[in-house]
């Protein structure tokens, strides 16, 4: 990690940064000189994390590794955090579908894992230096974004697993729908299937003796038809005869 060249930091700081990367979020305190490790605001899908340094002199005044004004630059690092959780707020507010919902959570995980860490960061500033009243606001600041942020996941998680499971009530419902209709088909199919079958062995043009058969006989059939549906209704829903 390379420091800004006009950064004139104790040895027992700079021993803690490694060659490629930052590390984590941070505050590390060595003969008065106060560093922070911050992370600018994370995008989803995004896995590199942007650092950027705040340096605090013994004397008060700050610095920033990006040039900008140090405790300005501190502020405005916070106002994005929460530029950010107003939008994610206002994109909830509109989110009524299980797909935003999971859209919004991937949105907001890493958000609300790099404001923890931020708040962690300038708690632990605070606590190094508990006379400056700057790192007070902007700890509390940090802790208000913080939580702000995790009661928004919670909420949107809930909403994501509320949608879901009526998702699943309402298939489960037209399942079950589905199945009593094709249980009223089989139904009406147990009720007819013995009169069709006697219609075709009748129906068949053969000689069988019955040409000349009186009316009755057609209406004998007919019954016997429908009285034969019945009893394999009575097998198909009851499983008995009877």
């Amino acid at each position: 990690m390379k420091f800004p060249s006009s950064w004139q930091l104790p040895e027992a700081i700079r021993e803690r940064f490694g060659h490629k990367s930052s590390g984590q979020q941070r505050a590390m305190l060595a003969e008065g000189h106060l560093v922070l490790v911050l992370h600018q605001l994370p995008h989803a899908g995004k896995r590199d994390r942007e650092a950027v340094l705040f340096w605090r002199k013994p004397t008060g005044s700050w610095e920033c590794s990006n040039r900008a004004s140090g405790l300005t630059a501190l502020k405005q690092h916070l106002d994005a955090y929460r530029t950010e959780t107003e939008r994610l707020g206002q994109q909830y507010e509109r989110t009524n579908v299980a797909e935003d919902y999971f859209a919004l959570l991937e949105a907001l995980t890493p958000a609300q894992r790099a404001a923890q860490n931020l708040r962690a960061t300038l708690q632990a500033a605070r606590e190094a230096i508990p006379s400056d009243r700057d790192l007070i606001d902007l700890r509390d600041n940090a802790a208000e974004i913080a939580r702000t942020l995790e009661l928004l996941y919670l909420d949107t998680k809930n909403a994501l697993d509320f949608k879901v499971a009526k998702q699943a009530e309402e298939q489960a419902k037209r399942s079950l729908e589905s199945l009593k209709a094709a249980h009223r088909l089989n139904v009406l199919a147990a009720i007819f299937f013995p009169l069709v079958t006697l219609s075709c062995v009748f129906g068949m043009n053969l000689p069988n003796g019955l040409e000349n058969s009186p009316i009755i006989s057609f209406w004998l059939v007919l019954l016997t038809g429908i009285v034969l549906g019945f009893f394999v209704r009575s097998w198909l829903t009851r499983g008995k005869w009877f």
